[in-house]
């Protein structure tokens, strides 16, 4: 179904413009993550709808997908994987955090940790979509990092405790999607950008 679809929207955009081969592989990754974020979205929701915890998971999808979007990170190697893993992020842990109590002091080490991983390896490219150009992973690290910073703030702030959590839980889940050691562990290539010159070819 996914390469049905996929392949119908390639051929409608050949239509109207035309790419090279490394052009069209760049739209066709970004069509699958669409897709697979589209999907993954409803699937998901329908079970949350039914646990009765879609506002929670909403938010976390948003506060989480608000840094992943500029800090990028590692992603699964097939559908399955991610399909498993988002189920864990998005159902088991909004479960976890509604009753989850974290003194200060902890909130605290645990959010300067993740900043500084943050500052240090986001953004974090993949090997179907390195982040070639360098002036714009300086920007992207530059605009992660000042979210990640007001998330900490935030979390001082807001009286709620399970914000407090998911703001916590998405810069944690942030530092670990741009770590080199992630990467190692799941078998993944870091710092793909290096195997690209300036025309994104290898």
């Amino acid at each position: 179904m996914k390469e049905v679809v996929l392949n119908n929207l390639l051929d409608l955009i050949i239509k109207y413009k035309n790419y090279d081969k490394t052009k069209l592989l760049e739209i066709k990754y970004g069509l699958e993550v669409l897709y697979l974020t589209i999907t993954k979205f409803i699937v998901i929701s329908i079970i949350t709808l039914l646990l009765g915890i879609f506002k929670e998971f909403v938010l976390l999808f948003f506060i989480y997908g608000i840094l992943r979007t500029t800090g990028f990170g590692l992603h699964a190697n097939n559908s399955k994987d991610c399909y498993i893993i988002s189920i864990i992020i998005y159902i088991l842990f909004p479960l976890l955090l509604k009753n989850l109590h974290i003194e200060e002091l902890y909130l605290l080490i645990t959010s300067i940790i993740s900043l500084i991983i943050i500052i240090i390896f986001s953004p974090a490219d993949t090997e179907k979509r390195p982040l070639i150009n360098k002036k714009k992973r300086i920007i992207l690290k530059i605009i992660t990092s000042i979210i990640s910073i007001v998330y900490i703030i935030l979390i001082f702030i807001i009286k709620s405790n399970y914000y407090k959590n998911i703001l916590l839980f998405s810069l944690i889940l942030e530092a670990l999607a741009v770590n080199p050691i992630s990467y190692k562990l799941l078998g993944l290539r870091y710092n793909n950008h290096k195997a690209y010159n300036q025309k994104g070819v290898k």
